[in-house]
């Protein structure tokens, strides 16, 4: 009887989960069901820890500079596209960057905002060759457990994002993580570019502190949820979630000021920040170094 009862249970939030998607991504790509994204991410994850590497064992890397060259500022490009989309369809025309929330309506603003959160969620697929990347470059020091939950992890969560909560603040840290997109992958675009661009990346050092930016920005903003009374969201699972993202980035930082700066403090300073600099600017991206593409 009481296995009965589980089963019942498990059936009315199933129900409750298909009856509450929205109708307007039915027939979008890869929206019908999770089970295809589930496909590619698995395989994504198998190809980077396993085959992968196996196939590149007793080969020799592949000179990938062109192709990263276009890759990266490709990535500027779709990143830029998409600031323009998520400010003209909500951020900037009417979101308070308070507790908005999603317009379910057929507005042609409330269907942008839809559409640039399916992009954003595409690019999260686009972004996976960092790693591909990195196998065939056989940079396996590169692929590390963070890198891989974080391309594998992001898709995942924003599949269920645009099936049910396409807008509002939940969409805040997709707009600023486009933003710092397009000052990283610029960095890497010149980095694959060669030595003689050096000269140009002396901002480098203050890449830590964009990232650091995002992570507080992001933070105070979706905490809003829990310390004012009348903030209101329809899915606040995803305000969970987010603020699920931001307590294991913060984890991360302290983990690395700890390790770098209590048991390394007998580094050099000049190393010290070099360090602190390599790692946490990896850290926000999923990436283990900024310096992808040297």
């Amino acid at each position: 009887m009481e296995f009965d009862n589980i089963k019942s249970s498990a059936a009315l939030i199933y129900d409750g989960f298909v009856q509450n998607v929205d109708t307007r991504t039915d027939n979008w790509l890869l929206m019908s069901s999770p089970l295809p994204q589930i496909v590619i991410i698995a395989s994504y994850i198998y190809f980077c820890t396993s085959f992968g590497p196996r196939m590149m064992e007793n080969r020799k890397a592949f000179d990938l500079k062109r192709v990263l060259i276009v890759y990266n500022f490709g990535i500027v490009a779709l990143s830029l596209y998409m600031i323009y989309e998520f400010v003209k369809s909500g951020w900037g025309m009417g979101y308070s960057f308070g507790c908005d929330l999603i317009d379910y309506s057929d507005s042609p603003q409330a269907l942008r905002m839809v559409a640039v959160c399916w992009l954003y969620y595409f690019s999260k697929f686009v972004e996976m060759l960092d790693t591909v990347f990195f196998v065939l470059r056989k940079k396996n020091s590169q692929v590390t457990f963070l890198h891989v939950y974080h391309h594998s992890i992001m898709p995942f969560t924003w599949w269920f994002g645009v099936r049910y909560a396409a807008g509002g603040m939940g969409t805040f840290h997709a707009l600023l993580n486009c933003f710092v997109h397009v000052i990283m992958y610029t960095y890497y675009g010149l980095t694959a570019m060669g030595p003689k661009y050096q000269k140009y990346l002396w901002w480098k050092k203050y890449l830590t502190t964009i990232q650091l930016i995002q992570f507080v920005l992001v933070t105070s903003h979706i905490s809003q949820y829990f310390f004012i009374n009348d903030c209101y969201y329809q899915y606040p699972v995803f305000i969970y979630v987010i603020s699920l993202y931001g307590l294991i980035f913060l984890f991360l930082f302290l983990n690395f000021w700890y390790h770098a700066y209590t048991k390394g403090k007998r580094l050099p300073k000049v190393l010290q920040a070099q360090a602190w600099s390599h790692h946490t600017n990896g850290i926000m991206n999923g990436h283990a170094s900024h310096e992808k593409d040297e």
